[in-house]
């Protein structure tokens, strides 16, 4: 969660359209230029799209990246393909990457962490030119329209009060990414294209076309390897992302499509140029340590209950579990705690919804104010929970939750532990960062994992990010990742 974001549904109606998934029908030419419409909603929604994702990152990697993104571009043969694409490397901790209209394709830096080689990273970037140059979210611009994109806050819960979604499907999918609410969804169909397109671009650079399957498996294995550790059984999310779904399926098909080609991986290059990187969480947008989130900038921490796990989003952090989900975040705030928390409520849904009291009472020495509301969803009934927090007169955060009728107290112990972090502490938050080593005659798999800056599942995170299956082992001069504390 950033320092100062906060999300308002007027900055996401011209995204609505340039975001939205894409419709069925036929293939527009794959090679047809960009056009003058199509630039403009992609520069219009550009600089919001890098807010909502935690903004372009710059130096070496991202120079890297951008490189990468062009040269494959140009494979799409759109004419003035490498001026007409903007290729960016967002500061986002999700495996994700996604285009919209006019040239514009983005990744994350975790799903650059978990790629191997710049052939991954080619077909990947080649993923995304291949929706763009197919048209995928034009042919969508009609959907779009009837179903424009809210705010996260409304997103997030218009639908389970105006009871077209139950409350687990509508939180589980809307609310487990907080800022990830703006990504593109394609159709299996189109997805299956812009792979096929991405293996074509990739065979045509001379790139080894199978690692289109090798970084869907890879993807496919760390989405099962969170949802172990989160205690999911559900793997599909948070996955490439909500964008890109069934990366496990889709691995036999890339492969199916790459049978006797060969090429180019680039991987020691490829290694040695994302060296450093940030993996996982950002200190500026605040930590996720096993149940604890602490933000050392807005100097504040809160720790999730038992059995429930939480994800960063740059707006907010969800906090996700059997009997209830949450958001915590912030809203503008005019000193009134009690006005803040009623126009969270208000913001919620077209129909009124008014909680039956605000009470107010001090959490850590912070002033806070809080009120539930029973609400019909169309199926069952809910509870739905604004708590909120003073931290200065003019910055206030709040959870916003949803439990099942009678259950609001889930939340209690959380809404409880919100605290100020000093300055001491706030100091030892460190960011965790890729170190690329090159393994020694005696490392092995074992040796090398201990070195993962985790303290647990060391072994799996390590095969995982490295794209080792269980019985591959190390050879002495190869290159790999750890995962290590930075400074």
């Amino acid at each position: 969660m950033s320092r100062t974001r906060i999300i308002a549904t007027s900055t996401t109606a011209v995204l609505s359209i340039a975001l939205a998934g894409c419709m069925g029908g036929t293939i527009p030419d794959a090679s047809a230029p960009i056009t003058q419409s199509e630039a403009e909603i992609g520069a219009e929604a550009h600089p919001q799209l890098l807010a909502e994702f935690g903004g372009a990152m710059t130096g070496p990697q991202a120079v890297y990246v951008e490189q990468v993104g062009k040269n494959i571009a140009v494979q799409s043969g759109l004419g003035g393909a490498r001026d007409s694409f903007t290729v960016s490397l967002v500061n986002s901790p999700v495996n994700n990457a996604f285009a919209i209209p006019g040239g514009y394709i983005y990744t994350t830096r975790q799903l650059v962490t978990l790629m191997n080689n710049e052939a991954e990273l080619a077909g990947v970037l080649g993923h995304e030119v291949g929706h763009v140059a197919a048209r995928h979210s034009q042919r969508r611009q009609a959907a779009a329209q009837r179903n424009q994109i809210f705010g996260v806050g409304a997103a997030i819960l218009s639908s389970v009060l105006l009871g077209s979604n139950p409350l687990g499907q509508q939180l589980g999918q809307a609310a487990l990414q907080g800022s990830q609410m703006l990504t593109l969804k394609f159709s299996r169909n189109q997805e299956l294209e812009a792979d096929e397109l991405g293996i074509q671009y990739l065979n045509n650079a001379g790139y080894d076309p199978r690692a289109m399957a090798t970084v869907l498996a890879s993807l496919a294995n760390q989405n099962a390897l969170d949802a172990r550790l989160q205690g999911r059984d559900d793997a599909r999310l948070p996955e490439w992302a909500s964008t890109h779904p069934d990366p496990a399926s889709r691995v036999q098909t890339a492969l199916s499509k790459t049978q006797g080609m060969s090429g180019t991986l680039n991987r020691d290059t490829f290694l040695t140029r994302i060296d450093g990187l940030v993996y996982g969480d950002d200190p500026e947008q605040g930590i996720v340590e096993g149940r604890q989130f602490i933000h050392p900038e807005l100097r504040l921490a809160f720790t999730a209950p038992q059995g429930f796990y939480m994800v960063n989003g740059t707006s907010a952090v969800t906090i996700n579990g059997q009997s209830g989900k949450a958001q915590f975040t912030l809203a503008p705030y005019n000193g009134n705690l009690q006005s803040y928390v009623q126009s969270v409520f208000s913001g919620l849904s077209q129909q009124q919804i008014t909680p039956s009291s605000i009470q107010t009472r001090t959490v850590n020495g912070l002033p806070a104010a809080f009120g539930t509301a029973r609400v019909n969803n169309g199926q069952s009934q809910v509870d739905v929970t604004v708590f909120a927090y003073e931290f200065a007169n003019d910055r206030a955060y709040h959870f916003l939750a949803i439990t099942p009728a009678g259950q609001a107290s889930t939340f209690n112990q959380m809404y409880s532990s919100v605290r100020r972090v000093s300055t001491q502490e706030a100091a030892q938050v460190v960011p965790r960062v890729l170190d690329v080593i090159t393994v020694r005659s005696g490392d092995t798999v074992s040796s090398l994992s201990r070195r993962m800056a985790y303290p647990t599942a060391q072994e799996e995170r390590f095969r995982v990010l490295n794209g080792l299956g269980s019985n591959d082992q190390l050879q002495a001069g190869q290159k790999v990742k750890i995962v290590i504390r930075g400074s």
